[in-house]
């Protein structure tokens, strides 16, 4: 066949970690009772947990909450990831934690989102995954 093993590997892309195994019914319960309580802790407003199974690849589940301040939403981040780790689960990546009006938290199974609420408004994620969507086919009502 033409081409050496290097031209082959670098056509081919990037090699591609192992998908990690997916966290049970009983653990994934824990690790939301563990994100929700931090939260909680935190003194976010409005949690919210949305059930993505089976409508997702991304994610099983999604938390939302809100905080009021910059400084308020990154020390929930970081709260949240120290709880995690103590808690025996992952460390997580963060997106935005550098002071902006949302932080993305992906904890693996869970993917967690911490608004402004002026931002949380506008971004309506409750509107885009919940399960009245799937009921009436995702059609607007007249």
């Amino acid at each position: 066949m033409p081409g050496t093993p290097r031209k082959k590997a670098s056509i081919a892309g990037p090699r591609r970690k192992k998908a990690e195994p997916k966290v049970s019914g009983p653990e994934l319960d824990r690790m939301q009772a563990v994100i929700i309580s931090s939260l909680e802790d935190d003194k976010a407003e409005d949690v919210v947990a949305i059930d993505l199974a089976g409508r997702a690849s991304f994610a099983d589940r999604m938390v939302i909450a809100t905080g009021l301040a910059d400084r308020q939403i990154s020390a929930m981040a970081t709260h949240l990831n120290e709880k995690l780790v103590e808690s025996g689960f992952k460390k997580t990546r963060m997106e935005g934690a550098g002071g902006t009006d949302w932080v993305l938290i992906d904890a693996g199974d869970i993917i967690v989102h911490l608004f402004k609420p002026e931002s949380r408004t506008l971004y309506a994620l409750e509107k885009m995954w919940s399960s009245e969507l799937d009921e009436t086919g995702g059609e607007p009502e007249a």
